[in-house]
C-alpha cells in the first residue's frame, strides 16, 4: 500500500448515516491500516460516534458543517446551494489534494453534479460514466454506464470502454480485460449505427483490452467478458432488472422453504448452501458505484445499504488510489487520442 491514503466520507449521506457511515470506516480502516478519513458533517454527532471506534478516531479527522443534501434535493439546487454541504466539502477536499478519494452514500444526482463541477472531467472525456461490478457465473464483471448518460454517441461509447478497462485492470486485477458492447445481437450488421462505430473504432485500438465484439443481455449474467459497455438508458434497465430478478428468485426459495415441514427440514439440510449462495449474491459485496472519467476519485455508495456495504465502497474508493487509477486513466486516453476519434 501507498504510505499515504486519504478518503473523504460524506458522514452524513445514507439513509442511515452518520451512524453507518462511522461504522463502515471503522471497518475499512482495518483492511487499509494506513489509511487516514477526513468526515464531513455534524461534529456534534459524529464525535461521539468516532469515540466509541477508538483506531478509527485516531486516523480520522472530523471537519464541521451542519448542512447537508437530501435525498429529495433536485442536482441543480444541490449544485447551487450545497457549497456548504458535507458532500461538496468532501469533494472540494479531493480537489485540493488533501483526499484521494471522496466517497458519498448520498443523493446521487447531487453527488454527480457536484463531483463534475468541483472535479471535472479528464482531458479527452467528454462525459463521465457510471460503473459497478456485480457476481456473475465466471466471477464479476463491470458494466458501463449505468444511467449518467441516457444517449450516447459512439465517441462516449469508446471511451466507456476505455475507462472500464482501466477500471478492470486496476480494481478487479485483470491484466488484460476482455470486453464486449452490449447489443440487441452478436452479428455485425444488428444494433443502432453509433454502436457499431464504437465497434469499429475499437476493433482497431492499441489498449491492453481484448475487444471481443457484441454480446447480448444473457452474456452479462454468464460473465462472457470482463467489461460490458452501453449507454446509460441500456445499462440502467439492465442493472435494475437483474436487481428485480434476484429479488424475485430469493422471494420465491424462500416461499418454497416454508411451504411444509419437509420443505422446512430441507431447509435445514440445505442451510450451508443457502448461505454460500447467499455471500455470493449479497448486494453489500459489490456496493460502490465508481464515476468514471473524472480528475479525482468518486463512489457512490448505495443509500440503504449497511456498515459492510459502505466498507466495500470505501474500499473500492481505495484500491482505485492505491494503483493509481486516474493516472493510468489519463494515460490510456492520450495514447489513443480520442480527441480525434
Amino acid at each position: 500500500m501507498a504510505d499515504r491514503l486519504t478518503i473523504a466520507l460524506d458522514a452524513m449521506g445514507g439513509d442511515d448515516a452518520p451512524d453507518m457511515v462511522i461504522q463502515g470506516a471503522a471497518q475499512a480502516s482495518i483492511r487499509f491500516p494506513k489509511a487516514r478519513f477526513l468526515l464531513f458533517g455534524d461534529e456534534t454527532l459524529l464525535k461521539p460516534l468516532l469515540e466509541a471506534e477508538s483506531t478509527l478516531a485516531e486516523r480520522s479527522e472530523i471537519r464541521h458543517t451542519d448542512k447537508s443534501i437530501s435525498n429529495t434535493d433536485k442536482p441543480s439546487v444541490a449544485l447551487r446551494t450545497g457549497k456548504q454541504s458535507s458532500m461538496r466539502l468532501a469533494i472540494d477536499a479531493v480537489k485540493a489534494g488533501e483526499a484521494d478519494a471522496i466517497v458519498s452514500a448520498g443523493n446521487t444526482g447531487a453527488l454527480m453534479a457536484m463531483a463534475m463541477f468541483g472535479l471535472r472531467t479528464l482531458p479527452g472525456i467528454s462525459r463521465p460514466a457510471i460503473c459497478t461490478m456485480f457476481p456473475t457465473m465466471r466471477g464479476e464483471t463491470c458494466m458501463l454506464d449505468l444511467g449518467g448518460n441516457v444517449e450516447c454517441d459512439a465517441e462516449n461509447l469508446v471511451q466507456f470502454a476505455v475507462m472500464g478497462e482501466v477500471f478492470a485492470r486496476t480494481v478487479m486485477g485483470i491484466e488484460c480485460p476482455t470486453v464486449g458492447l452490449l447489443n440487441v445481437g452478436v452479428e455485425e450488421l444488428k444494433g443502432k449505427e453509433e454502436v457499431k462505430q464504437a465497434a469499429a473504432a475499437l476493433r482497431e485500438i492499441s489498449l491492453p483490452l481484448d475487444f471481443t465484439g457484441f454480446v447480448e443481455g444473457n452474456d452479462i449474467g454468464q460473465g462472457t467478458v470482463d467489461v460490458v459497455v452501453t449507454d446509460g438508458f441500456t445499462g440502467n434497465i439492465a442493472l435494475k432488472a437483474a436487481e428485480g430478478t434476484a429479488k424475485l428468485v430469493t422471494s420465491f426459495l424462500k416461499e418454497a422453504f416454508q411451504s411444509g415441514v419437509m420443505a422446512k427440514l430441507g431447509y435445514v439440510l440445505a442451510r450451508h448452501a443457502m448461505n454460500k449462495l447467499r455471500a455470493r449474491v449479497d448486494p453489500r459485496r459489490y456496493n460502490g458505484a465508481v464515476f468514471l472519467g473524472l480528475n479525482g476519485i468518486a463512489v457512490k455508495s448505495h443509500g440503504g445499504t449497511d456498515a459492510l456495504g459502505f466498507a466495500n465502497a470505501i474500499g473500492v474508493a481505495a484500491d482505485m488510489a492505491v494503483h493509481g487509477f486516474v493516472d493510468k486513466m489519463r494515460a490510456d486516453i492520450e495514447r489513443i487520442n480520442l480527441d480525434g476519434t
